[in-house]
């Protein structure tokens, strides 16, 4: 097998822009949360989310061609191409069937979908649909619209497994590459579900917290008081590359992806398995493919969603593998300042843990006040501060609806 390791990085997070940002947003242990702006939420249960600032697509893209795209497609344009700009590649010099992109959405256009149902709807008459209706919802449009525009003719697809998409991406197109199908692969994932179906489907499964009172801290991952996720959206992207070949055109290397895993729960639609039989599995299997022992692993980011079954489940099946009092192991979900960015969470949160590498510390689960009894406090978690430390190898979990289950090691080089 070869290695792969990881030449760029592109973030659109709510707690920053760009991967720099986020880096320091994440140091901070800033919190994105708040009343939602894209639509009036007033009738809504749930009036807060975890959106992008200050963003806007026409400082990027081109006029026409961002009207042609739904948000989740023109976050991929963008963070694609920092990642891209950032890897310092030039394609010109590699053969484009060496070069492949695989992409994330759990959901696709939903605001496209939204808007033309309900503009339809609303004008009556004889149905009249815009052309890029479908063109714009697909979810797989994203890597089309990235490869075109870079030219990039190896595999080029995306991954839906729910808000483990783009985990299962990253996993995807890592196989490309030590498998020695492709020697460069860009990849990652982007939401934008923060729509008035979104917020309204999401609220009426009861998954979403409604602390409209105190929404800055509404998102509480492993505290005793946690009730729910906080919905966010965004995108990341990182260019995994075949180590020689980086080593050859002098590229920076952040990290090398060491290991991934994926299981299932077969379990039910939306609820965890309650002894994280499927999580447990799924971290074994990341870190036998990496070679690396339990005790090896700094730092796990962690899926937890803020959700009263969810975290339970994940710290059950994290202590089962690396035993019930590992004060040695910092655990943290950064899902608590970013909100869950559904199909992108798996992203953003890797590359979370490629910062805690590159930058020497451990971003923070902020808004904990309260110990919940049946997760404990024997475990390291890293709450409300950053804390500075050495950090070689990380391993990241992320789960999805339909009991999909990923994790990915990463290490230092």
């Amino acid at each position: 097998m070869r290695r792969v390791v990881i030449t760029g990085i592109g973030a659109l997070t709510p707690i920053g822009n760009t991967y720099p940002a986020y880096v320091e947003g994440l140091k901070e242990g800033k919190n994105g949360v708040g009343r939602i702006t894209r639509f009036d939420p007033e009738l809504f249960k749930t009036q807060f989310a975890c959106e992008i600032k200050g963003f806007n697509a026409e400082d990027f893209l081109h006029r026409r061609e961002s009207r042609r795209m739904d948000p989740f497609s023109q976050y991929a344009m963008v963070v694609s191409d920092e990642a891209i700009n950032d890897s310092g590649i030039d394609f010109e010099k590699i053969d484009p069937f060496r070069v492949g992109v695989v992409w994330g959405s759990g959901i696709g256009g939903f605001e496209t979908i939204e808007q033309e149902i309900e503009g339809v709807a609303l004008r009556g008459g004889t149905p009249r649909y815009s052309p890029f209706l479908i063109p714009k919802l697909i979810s797989d449009i994203a890597p089309g619209h990235i490869s075109i525009k870079y030219g990039l003719r190896g595999p080029n697809y995306t991954t839906v497994s729910a808000c483990a998409s783009s985990s299962n991406s990253i996993s995807s197109a890592y196989d490309y590459v030590r498998l020695g199908r492709t020697d460069v692969m860009i990849t990652g994932g982007s939401e934008a579900a923060v729509t008035r179906a979104g917020i309204g489907g999401f609220s009426s499964m009861k998954a979403l917290s409604e602390r409209n009172d105190d929404m800055y801290t509404a998102c509480r991952p492993f505290d005793k008081d946690r009730e729910g996720f906080v919905l966010g959206e965004g995108a990341g992207a990182l260019v995994l590359e075949e180590y020689e070949h980086a080593v050859n055109r002098g590229a920076k290397i952040y990290a090398e992806i060491v290991g991934a895993g994926l299981t299932a729960d077969a379990y039910h639609m939306t609820a965890p398995h309650p002894e994280g039989e499927g999580v447990i599995r799924v971290m074994q299997y990341a870190l036998s493919e990496a070679g690396i022992e339990p005790d090896q692993v700094d730092y796990i980011n962690t899926h937890a969603t803020s959700t009263p079954l969810g975290d339970i489940a994940e710290v059950t099946a994290i202590k089962n593998v690396f035993g019930n009092k590992n004060k040695n192991l910092n655990i943290s979900a950064t899902k608590s300042m970013t909100g869950h960015l559904l199909g992108a969470a798996g992203a953003i949160e890797l590359i979370a843990g490629i910062a805690a590498i590159n930058h020497n510390f451990i971003p923070p689960t902020i808004n904990h006040t309260t110990v919940d009894p049946a997760i404990g406090d024997e475990l390291n978690f890293t709450l409300n501060e950053a804390q500075e430390r050495n950090v070689d190898v990380v391993l990241s979990n992320t789960f999805g609806f339909g009991g999909h289950n990923s994790s990915i090691i990463i290490k230092k080089v």
